[in-house]
């Protein structure tokens, strides 16, 4: 249905409603929404990058795949980017699939490419000063059960 970067904030609630009016015919309508953490209570910042263009086309791709692979009746994405704070939403996916178990598992398939390969840059800056953010093991091993 939809694949959209930006960087102004999103009402979740309106874009919920929004993907389920469009969502006729479906059983299941999965979504979630990513947030900025701050695990040690110290982070002031996360600088998303992304080039224009590239971004798109890549989580295109794998909206696109997602559909198919899980039968889905639509799914939509929603990456934001420049300067966050903690608690602010980074991301969203919304799924819609005939059944339950199809809409889960398209949404967990994106929000996993989403963390580990697409095409974004994480710059935290806390009280220790400014750190890109690396690929955590987990979120690479999450991968392999696609």
């Amino acid at each position: 249905m939809s694949v959209r970067v930006q960087a102004e904030p999103f009402d979740m609630g309106a874009e919920v409603e929004a993907f389920t009016a469009s969502a006729a015919g479906a059983g299941a309508v999965v979504t979630f929404s990513g947030l900025v953490r701050d695990e040690g209570g110290t982070l002031s910042s996360m600088e998303i990058e992304h080039y224009p263009g590239m971004t798109e086309r890549a989580l295109q791709k794998i909206h696109d795949e997602a559909v198919a692979r899980f039968s889905l009746d639509g799914a939509m994405i929603i990456h934001r980017y420049g300067a966050l704070r903690p608690n602010e939403q980074i991301m969203m996916v919304a799924t819609a699939a005939r059944h339950r178990a199809d809409a889960f598992a398209g949404a967990e398939f994106l929000m996993d490419y989403l963390k580990s390969r697409a095409p974004f840059w994480k710059k935290e800056t806390g009280a220790d000063g400014t750190s890109w953010v690396a690929a955590k093991d987990e979120d690479e091993a999450a991968l392999d059960r696609w």
